[in-house]
């Protein structure tokens, strides 16, 4: 690569540290840029999800879709968005910077935020009303499909723009502190950054939802479009002021490049007890590749300095010859891959907010005799199940513990993540054990009319497996940050922390993949699926037990994988913590 100079650039010369500020940095950064930063994330936060927990709602009313092609279009969005931090991780790190990255998000989600508002006030966007009782309602048109999922995919797109980089840009802000020093510090910072979008989640699910379902969907939709806009007012507004960090050479690049120079030197034998001379980094400390997965070794061993090396050092092709910290960088993604499939796995449960949705519209919400409580607005306690988690662990539990054994205490990454499989495991044994309790009753109220008609039982039954769920995100989710931020190189950060996204967006397609297939298989022979859009006529208690089985094999599987990986980094340094 050349550089406009003309000049010879390779990729060991333009990779730089993770955190490392511009020249005249000094007088940028520091806790001031902070609020623009977290406050354009938290909008968007209240954006995105002030539409899409009605949104069942609104495919099923708006454009006549089923249960189970509403489930289906919302786990492929959901997974778009989940998967789009990736690529802006990507391009963030290596190509755009994460002030580029951010701002070019913000715009995109904010085109997609008009797009669907413009679904609500355009009489040719969606197909006419009709009575969801009659069969013979209009279908969508190309057109009307094309025009609502175009702002899906830009609503997508943004978001990953948006929330692939924020957490690092915040953390770039913030190297004139000790925030890389202390472990504890980043703990906190991790807590506490997502307790804060957490809190814009509460917002939405309440003031919002409650908009949607009091004052329509024109009304409703034109709020998180307006709050879009104002995120992007407000990040742009503090550009001077941000310390901004160059983009480095492309990791997936050098993912690539190590599996073609292994495949291409598969034939060298590496023998025990033999001398090998491996290609380095300039400046890298890493000198020899580690013995875990030997293999991808020969991606980096010089086995003639004449023909492999040029005259400065570097590869002559870096496709044929590696360094030893691409290969190092590799092999820690590869090593982590079965316990990030644990999480992967227990997303699966979390993502399942329609029928939680469908439970709620069908029982009785109120309050009072004049206030009821907006179906989608359940997810709350979810939400507020997680801001108690993190607070009582990070400020009741971890200081009494430390007080009471007089050392510092802390639960590793690992056991949280495992604490979160196994409430996630409960939420959905409860929620069975709810829908059969509430279909029971509405069987025997004999409320076996049209969908979405209300019984007599209450909505708060789900609260409990709506917290459950909240408790595991919040030890699972953290906790699988942490994990990844500690066990993957500096260099890999932006997509460390995107690769619960991603868990996310596979757990979504897998749980389109399970729904569809519980769905024909409990429909054949002409009976009713598990999965109605009728919720009193289908099985929905039956569903959440499948989840149930899926989860307690998790566990085991999370318990295989954790004994396989071995100590941890973390694990290491809290024990040095404590011997101190």
């Amino acid at each position: 690569m050349e550089n406009s100079m003309g000049e010879k650039i390779t990729m060991e010369e333009t990779v730089t540290p993770l955190l490392k500020e511009d020249q005249d940095s000094n007088a940028k950064g520091g806790f001031t840029t902070l609020p623009f930063i977290i406050g354009n994330e938290s909008l968007e936060k209240m954006a995105t999800y002030g539409v899409s927990p009605n949104m069942t709602l609104y495919l099923m009313k708006e454009y006549h879709m089923g249960m189970s092609s509403a489930s289906t279009v919302l786990f492929l969005w959901s997974s778009a968005t989940n998967f789009m931090p990736l690529v802006g991780a990507v391009l963030a790190d290596s190509f755009l910077g994460r002030f580029y990255t951010i701002g070019f998000g913000s715009t995109i989600c904010l085109m997609g935020m008009i797009i669907l508002w413009l679904t609500t006030i355009i009489p040719q966007a969606k197909p006419p009303l009709c009575d969801q009782s009659i069969s013979t309602c209009i279908t969508p048109t190309i057109f009307q499909f094309m025009f609502l999922f175009t702002s899906f995919v830009l609503i997508s797109i943004g978001a990953g723009g948006i929330r692939s980089s924020s957490l690092a840009f915040g953390a770039n802000q913030l190297e004139k502190g000790d925030f890389k020093k202390q472990s504890g510090v980043k703990e906190s910072y991790f807590n506490w950054y997502y307790a804060t979008n957490t809190i814009s989640i509460v917002i939405a699910l309440t003031c919002v939802v409650y908009i949607q379902d009091n004052m329509g969907w024109v009304i409703g939709f034109a709020v998180p479009a307006g709050l879009m806009f104002i995120g992007v007012v407000l990040f742009f507004s503090a550009s001077a002021s941000y310390v901004r960090v160059k983009s480095e050479s492309s990791l997936l690049t050098g993912f690539a490049q190590v599996v073609v120079a292994w495949f291409r030197n598969r034939h060298v034998k590496l023998s025990d007890g033999v001398s090998y001379i491996w290609h380095c980094k300039n400046g890298s400390g890493l000198v020899s590749p580690s013995p875990n997965l030997r293999f991808l070794n020969k991606a980096c061993v010089i086995r003639d300095p004449n023909k492999d090396l040029t005259a400065d050092g570097t590869a002559k092709d870096p496709w044929s010859l590696c360094t030893v910290d691409q290969v190092e960088e590799l092999k820690a993604l590869v090593r982590i891959i079965p316990i990030w499939s644990t999480g992967m796995i227990m997303s699966i449960n979390i993502s399942q907010n329609s029928f939680p949705l469908l439970q709620a519209v069908s029982m009785d919400r109120h309050i009072t005799s004049s206030f009821t409580i907006p179906p989608a607005s359940f997810n709350t306690f979810t939400v507020i199940a997680v801001i108690l988690w993190i607070t009582i662990y990070d400020r009741i539990f971890l200081p009494l513990a430390s007080r009471v054994k007089k050392k510092p205490v802390r639960i590793s990454p690992r056991r949280r993540m495992g604490i979160g499989i196994f409430l996630s495991f409960l939420a959905m044994m409860v929620s069975a054990l709810v829908e059969a309790i509430r279909r029971a009753f509405a069987v025997h109220e004999g409320n076996m009319g049209p969908p979405l008609v209300s019984s007599h039982i209450s909505a708060l039954w789900l609260v409990p497996q709506y917290c459950l769920n909240g408790f595991a995100e919040a030890s699972n989710v953290i906790a699988q940050n942490e994990f990844y931020f500690s066990e993957l190189p500096r260099s890999m950060s932006s997509i460390a922390l995107t690769l619960n996204g991603i868990g996310g967006a596979l757990a979504n397609l897998i749980a389109s993949f399970i729904m569809n297939m519980v769905d024909n298989i409990s429909k054949a022979g002409g009976k009713e699926s598990w999965i109605s859009s009728d919720i009193n006529k289908g099985h929905y208690d039956y569903y959440y037990l499948v989840l149930a089985g899926l989860s307690m094999c998790n566990m085991l599987y999370f318990l295989v994988c954790s004994r396989a990986y071995g100590p941890l980094k973390e694990d290491t340094k809290m024990r040095e913590e404590e011997d101190e």
